[in-house]
């Protein structure tokens, strides 16, 4: 066997070992019973320490040094095994299944705290996440800065820097649209309530639409919505409101646009390094694109009324038009996965913030909560409530994922991009859409993005895809003609 050829075959096997471990992650939200979170942390620290040994063996690196790239799947695939091995190697293998350990602990300390609107007690297994985050951070920067190694480990590329200056650009014209949508009549509200399993009903044949596989997924609730696996394998969740169906159905398709990424990476790429999706930015460029650009169209708010009406009988929205207004309302709200296009990424320049302040030491743990409430009041005029309105209202934190919030704006970005070049390519999509059809659009998702896996780093997937260097611009562009012409009336 070639180096390359020895490296692949152990790779393979490092790679179907990750995908248990999802699988342990998913059973935890889903359908672990509550007493069993002690064992389930030390089952996840067992299978991290499996996991880090084998992504920091030797032979990695004598593999890596000898294998040749023969064509460009090779070359990708040497691209990110050179950079997991110098990732992993700088983190000891008793921080990494501590890690693992902790945040299995902490994902279900956070759920009571949330449940019960208790930040005492969630904070002193953040602190713990915390500690050991910035300890990972510190040794992958090598005196560089912690917080980009953790963001480069969910953006390969990415810079907070680069981050803070697209923020700076975008937040300006976001809060100008904001503005004008406040000062636009109100949009509709639905009036239900609506029948959970009738919701999930519903969020099952829409899930189809958008292109998800059931036989090779399955759909259940959890408190967070979240997609998890790749290949063969990839399931999702959402959650149910019996007054706000919006919530159930649109978090589905977000996912959707998670789980077909994952599915239809090509075959031949399954439990290898490409075989995934480029990177959490690209992934949410999906989710974001399903759920907004063409979930929130005029064109499939028409049909998903027609079902609604089927569905529900009368919700006391009269008319397509007025059902198209409600599904992009831009009302004042805490919730940052119920935010409407307008204020989303607003939601989530708050987090950088504060996670960058938590990872490089200038705020205490102990301080969040205040820090999040006046910022909270500050971007958005009205204070927050309770706490799971406000810091405990996502699971991310509880799992040690920092640097990962950036990566739904950067998300929204590449979607812009994608959509504009998709709306080129597609021209009949409205009229697709108003039959409740996704096909051709998830068509082309699936030939410029999805099959394609990993092969290149996110930027270039998205250029690629999108005929162009990804910026703002489409985004910005889509979202002042779209909301501009809401405000309108």
């Amino acid at each position: 066997m070639t180096a390359y050829a020895e490296l692949m075959a152990f790779q393979r096997e490092t790679e179907a070992l990750a995908q248990v471990m999802g699988r342990l992650g998913w059973d935890q939200e889903t359908v672990m019973p509550p007493g069993a979170a002690p064992q389930r942390a030390e089952e996840m620290a067992a299978l991290e320490a499996v996991l880090h040994a084998r992504r920091t063996d030797p032979r990695l690196g004598d593999w890596l040094a000898a294998a040749v790239a023969e064509d460009e799947v090779a070359a990708g695939n040497l691209r990110i095994l050179q950079r997991s091995y110098e990732r992993h190697c700088k983190v000891p293998a008793r921080l990494a299944a501590e890690i693992a350990r902790v945040t299995s602990r902490a994902q279900g300390i956070w759920a009571e705290a949330r449940a019960a609107e208790d930040v005492g007690a969630f904070l002193p297994v953040l602190s713990e996440v915390v500690a050991l985050r910035r300890e990972e951070g510190a040794a992958i920067a090598d005196g560089g800065d912690p917080y980009d190694a953790l963001l480069d480990d969910h953006e390969p590329g990415a810079r907070s820097a680069d981050l803070a200056a697209m923020f700076a650009r975008l937040r300006p014209r976001l809060v100008a649209l904001r503005a004008a949508m406040r000062a636009a009549p109100p949009a509709p509200v639905l009036r239900g309530p609506f029948a959970e399993e009738t919701q999930m009903t519903l969020a099952r044949e829409v899930a189809t639409v958008f292109g998800y596989d059931f036989a090779r997924g399955r759909l259940d609730k959890a408190v967070h919505p979240f997609s998890s696996g790749s290949g063969l394998d990839v399931r999702i969740t959402t959650r149910t409101n019996p007054e706000d169906p919006f919530n159930c159905l649109y978090a589905t398709i977000h996912e959707v646009g998670h789980a077909t990424y994952e599915q239809n990476v090509d075959p031949a790429h399954r439990l290898t390094p490409v075989g995934q999706g480029a990177s959490m930015g690209v992934h949410e460029s999906q989710s974001r694109l399903y759920e907004n650009q063409l979930g929130r169209s005029r064109a499939f708010a028409g049909w998903l009324y027609g079902r609604m009406r089927d569905l529900f009988g009368d919700f006391g929205i009269a008319s397509e038009e007025a059902f198209y207004r409600a599904v992009n309302a831009v009302r004042d709200g805490h919730i940052r996965t119920e935010a409407d296009e307008v204020q989303y990424n607003l939601h989530i320049m708050l987090r950088f913030d504060l996670e960058q302040a938590l990872m490089r030491g200038d705020l205490a743990v102990a301080d969040l909560e205040a820090a999040w409430n006046d910022r909270f009041l500050a971007d958005f005029g009205f204070a927050v409530e309770r706490p799971s309105q406000g810091m405990l209202q996502d699971v991310h934190w509880s799992v040690g994922l920092f640097g990962y919030f950036p990566t739904y704006a950067l998300g929204n970005v590449y979607a812009g991009c994608l959509h504009a070049a998709l709306r080129a390519a597609v021209p009949d999509l409205d009229a697709c859409l108003a039959r409740g059809e996704a096909g051709p659009a998830v068509a082309w998702l699936r030939e410029r993005v999805h099959r394609h896996g990993a092969l290149r780093p996110p930027r270039e997937t998205v250029a690629a895809a999108a005929g162009r260097e990804p910026d703002e611009g489409p985004l910005l562009a889509y979202l002042e003609e779209k909301f501009g012409a809401l405000a309108g009336g």
